[in-house]
């Protein structure tokens, strides 16, 4: 009697083990992410409860070009693979396709769980409360030993944090050499100056192609504000920065006068660029392209041919030049799987697997270990990016505070009236008037 109640206590324990250790489908559970993880012992994503967890299902929201979109897409995998009780439903667009989508959804509060944010945007959807605070989870799903202070907080507003930096980015122009050539010029001088600008566009227009393809007024005129001393926003966000017109004139004289000599394109030829595979430096119809140094390695895979990189023009480049986040990773306070967004986020900030695919197309990596693991296996284009951003360093001042709440109506002023410019339909002295006066009156709701 006694072998027998042993025999059936034996089989019991069997099949109790048996049921622990079986997934969703049947099967017998392995340990995916428990062996050699990822690169210098770290195991950033994994799951090794060696338990069964509840399944989870993440959507997660980014704008970008086709290469973008393929290596996050294999990203995501990677993590879903390590994370087996994770499922990670990807959203993605354009960058102006983009905003319009998120912005309904967010006033539905049904934001994507993990969302990639712009530095543009942050305060607006920080201060409405559609932003969780990841200052709890620094060091506690987010893994910031190995990341500078300085860096982290680029996504602070007041004492909460609202976005995890991606990656460090600075503005730049990309180039092709064979197309400068067709204006007489091997490279751009070191120290070219906007004068060599207007020079530069008028010789593309003449040989019947563009110098530029467009500068985004709200980034390059900001850059330009900073040379001379001064700063699109003020301080508390109730007001433009600057007092002289002059400025917004100047600026907007040149890019306008570019157009009318055929050195860059014109608003409705910009408007048929939907993406990176339709940009005239691509298609050899244009010798530069005007944007921040992380989609240089986009540019140049979609181009194929060789392209070089080279600061903006100055005067006083260090005065206008700035490090700035070049986008952040924000989790929606509507979530209900915060817990789960932010270790995607960890993962992605830190594995050194996933930056391997990654190679710091959303700007140089923020943790110093990834870096240094990344540096054998960068390609010459990615060493540039990387040799960039560490004269950047040394050659840049304090960025200004993140956009004040309004800077997105502010943006859509600026491109109301560059395109209007651009079309010659009003003179840059009428549109800096007016700017000015819709632009304050935007800002103004800031006031308390």
């Amino acid at each position: 009697m006694k072998k027998w109640i042993m025999l059936i206590m034996a089989f019991t324990l069997v099949f109790t083990l048996a049921a622990c250790g079986t997934n969703n489908n049947g099967g017998i559970l392995t340990n995916n992410s428990g062996g050699a993880g990822t690169a210098e012992g770290t195991n950033s994503g994994g799951d090794n409860t060696g338990g069964e967890k509840e399944a989870v299902t993440l959507r997660m929201a980014w704008w970008g070009g086709q290469p973008r979109n393929d290596y996050t897409l294999e990203v995501i995998k990677m993590y879903e693979e390590k994370n087996p009780h994770v499922t990670i439903e990807p959203e993605y667009a354009n960058w102006d396709d983009y905003w319009k989508k998120l912005a309904p959804q967010a006033a539905a509060n049904e934001l994507p769980d993990i969302i990639q944010m712009d530095l543009g945007y942050i305060t607006q959807y920080g201060t409405k409360n559609q932003l969780a605070d990841l200052t709890p989870f620094l060091n506690n799903g987010i893994d910031v030993s190995n990341i500078a202070d300085t860096v982290v907080n680029g996504g602070k507003l007041g004492d909460k944090l609202y976005g995890f930096n991606a990656g460090v980015n600075a503005l730049q122009i990309h180039y092709d050499p064979e197309m400068l050539k067709k204006i007489g010029m091997d490279s751009i001088p070191d120290d070219w100056t906007w004068d060599d600008y207007k020079e530069l566009a008028k010789k593309a227009g003449d040989a019947g192609i563009f110098f530029d393809t467009g500068q985004k007024p709200e980034v390059f005129f900001s850059y330009y504000l900073r040379q001379n001393g001064q700063k699109l926003y003020s301080a508390d966000g109730t007001q433009l920065g600057y007092d002289n017109d002059q400025l917004f004139i100047d600026y907007f004289g040149m890019t306008q006068q570019a157009v009318l000599d055929g050195g860059s394109p014109t608003p409705d030829f910009s408007a048929q660029i939907k993406g990176i595979e339709d940009d005239p430096v691509v298609k050899e119809q244009g010798i530069s392209v005007w944007q921040w140094s992380n989609q240089f390695i986009g540019l140049q895979q979609v181009a194929n041919r060789p392209l070089e990189m080279h600061p903006l023009p100055g005067p006083n480049v260090k005065e206008g030049m700035f490090l700035k986040p070049s986008m952040f990773w924000s989790v929606s306070e509507n979530s209900n799987n915060k817990e789960e967004a932010v270790k995607f986020i960890d993962f992605f900030i830190n594995d050194i697997e996933a930056n391997k695919l990654i190679k710091g197309e959303r700007g140089v990596p923020v943790s110093s270990v990834v870096k240094e693991a990344l540096k054998p296996l960068l390609t010459p284009e990615q060493v540039k990016v990387f040799d960039f951003i560490t004269w950047a360093e040394e050659n840049s001042t304090q960025m200004d505070p993140p956009d004040p709440i309004g800077a997105a109506e502010v943006m859509n002023l600026f491109k109301t009236y560059d395109e209007q410019m651009k079309f010659n339909k009003i003179t840059p002295e009428e549109a800096a008037k007016k700017f000015r006066e819709e632009a304050n009156a935007v800002l103004a709701k800031n006031k308390q």
